[in-house]
């Protein structure tokens, strides 16, 4: 209960430091969101253009966030809700955030995949708002981390630069398409809630294996090859997927490149309740790149999870993916 109202607090803050700021700079209230949190990282008031009156309601707001005590957790789930609530007014179909509940779970089975490690390097080519990055960050906190993010849009870049800033998480952040060469060596494990959809540049897409033979490629299977290239020999890529991605007519050429790179681990249906129609449900889908002494897992990973809010039953599905990582001696 404390935990809850810590949020509600500083949600507050932001909420309404966000909506004084959309007055005063007539940008929209997401903006207003990367504006205060960059004002609240930097402990000032950047916009020099705003009234003195505005100031010192600012002034007088952001005074709670610093006399307060608010942990990582606290702050990635206040600054959630507000982008959450930017978004709903904005109703931009590319923004979109991964569900706290999935991005928990993601952390969860990062540290599985990750555990003896003391040093990870991890990356997420479509960072969006940094959420489900961020979730993963926090509950990774045993391990010495080098982060890294890239999203070819400006806005959603800024949100996630905010976001990592106030949680003090180190992210090195990439603002270009994730599809063009990438500035990262490979890394340990890439999460990523997979961008759907056909992807434009048909110059840039004919140097992947899953290019299309006519017309634009799909954006999905771009991003899976570009994660398994910067990922390292046997590290682990955790995507979150449609369950229609093997229902395309490219089907057989992605599942012919998965056989040739990678070893699939695991298939994890989300609970089917998260979804308002059957066509938008997914799954975490965990690949693991070849790589001289790993080898294929006896019996693949694969659960359908009972809905997040049945704790007995999501403690029981836990227990049984702990035992499957167990037996099969799951490593990097």
């Amino acid at each position: 209960m404390e935990q809850r109202s810590q949020v509600e607090i500083l949600f507050k803050v932001i909420d309404e430091t966000a909506s004084l700021l959309r007055e005063e700079l007539a940008c929209t209230y997401i903006e207003g969101v990367a504006e205060t949190g960059e004002n609240l990282f930097q402990q000032a008031i950047l916009q020099e253009e705003i009234s003195e009156l505005s100031k010192k309601r600012l002034e007088k707001e952001y005074s709670l966030f610093y006399k307060q005590r608010f942990t990582k957790e606290e702050i990635r789930k206040a600054y959630q809700l507000s982008i959450l609530k930017g978004m709903h007014e904005a109703s931009q179909a590319n923004h979109q955030m991964t569900p706290d509940a999935v991005a928990l779970f993601i952390g969860y089975l990062v540290k599985k995949v990750t555990e003896g490690k003391e040093q990870l390097s991890i990356f997420d080519p479509a960072i969006g708002t940094g959420n489900l990055l961020t979730a993963v960050l926090n509950q990774n906190t045993d391990k010495t981390v080098k982060a890294y993010g890239c999203d070819v849009d400006d806005l959603l870049i800024r949100l996630a630069f905010v976001n990592a800033n106030l949680q003090e998480q180190n992210v090195e952040l990439f603002n270009q398409d994730s599809l063009e060469a990438l500035y990262v060596d490979p890394v340990d494990v890439i999460v990523c809630d997979l961008p759907y959809g056909y992807y434009p540049n048909d110059v840039n897409a004919s140097n992947y294996q899953l290019k299309a033979e006519t017309g634009h490629s799909y954006a999905h299977h771009l991003f899976i090859e570009q994660s398994l290239k910067y990922t390292q020999e046997g590290g682990f890529v955790l995507l979150l997927i449609p369950n229609a991605l093997f229902e395309s007519d490219q089907t057989k050429q992605l599942n012919s490149f998965l056989h040739e790179h990678a070893y699939i681990q695991g298939l994890i249906q989300l609970p089917s309740t998260m979804f308002k129609q059957k066509e938008a449900a997914k799954s975490v889908f965990i690949l693991q790149k070849k790589a001289e002494g790993v080898q294929a897992p006896k019996q693949t990973l694969l659960a359908n999870l009972p809905s997040f809010s049945n704790k007995e039953a999501m403690s029981n599905m836990v227990q049984k993916i702990d035992q499957w990582f167990k037996d099969e001696k799951v490593k990097m």
